[in-house]
């Protein structure tokens, strides 16, 4: 079905009339077209490009932010070792670990309380070589995942299985 022109028998001399009828007839359009589909898909997935890559980043970044904490923790745990080992005297490093006040080597550690152990910290101390009247200490904490690895292979291989901390010091009496 053919549609009709819309017209005017007579002469039109309002101007407010003649430019609406200009715009119906589709004669004062500057852009009569619009968008087509193809521009409307590929500006939609332009757009969706955009947001797959902040969404990357911002997963990327929580990881990292949940990594940084869990290093914070590991280091502040080494830490807390070492301040509690320069506490001892000369026959207690020597002694260490003493089971029967309750010092352990090895030790899975729950630092919030949720009933999951959180970390595993080793320590390690030895008279030292290389000072006389001093004591090497070696102290690593890892993640959980590694509660059931011997102690042996993570103290030869500590990159292998992801050490959280690696602090190896001396302490001198």
């Amino acid at each position: 079905m053919r549609r009709r022109a819309i017209t005017t028998k007579t002469p039109v001399k309002n101007s407010w009339l003649k430019t609406t009828l200009k715009i119906i007839k589709g004669k004062n359009n500057k852009n009569p077209r619009g968008f087509t589909l193809i521009e409307t898909i590929i500006s939609l997935a332009l757009v969706t490009v955009v947001f797959v890559s902040l969404a990357q980043l911002f997963t990327i970044s929580i990881m990292q932010n949940v990594r940084s904490h869990e290093i914070s923790n590991a280091i502040f745990l080494a830490q807390q070792q070492i301040d509690y080992l320069r506490t001892l005297t000369s026959q207690e490093l020597n002694d260490f670990p003493n089971t029967t006040i309750g010092e352990s080597n090895d030790e899975r550690i729950d630092i919030n309380a949720d009933g999951t152990i959180d970390f595993r910290r080793l320590t390690q101390v030895q008279p030292s070589a290389s000072v006389t009247a001093g004591f090497d200490v070696l102290i690593l904490v890892f993640p959980p995942a590694y509660q059931d690895t011997t102690a042996d292979l993570l103290i030869a291989n500590p990159e292998k299985y992801k050490a959280r901390a690696y602090i190896h010091t001396i302490i001198s009496r």
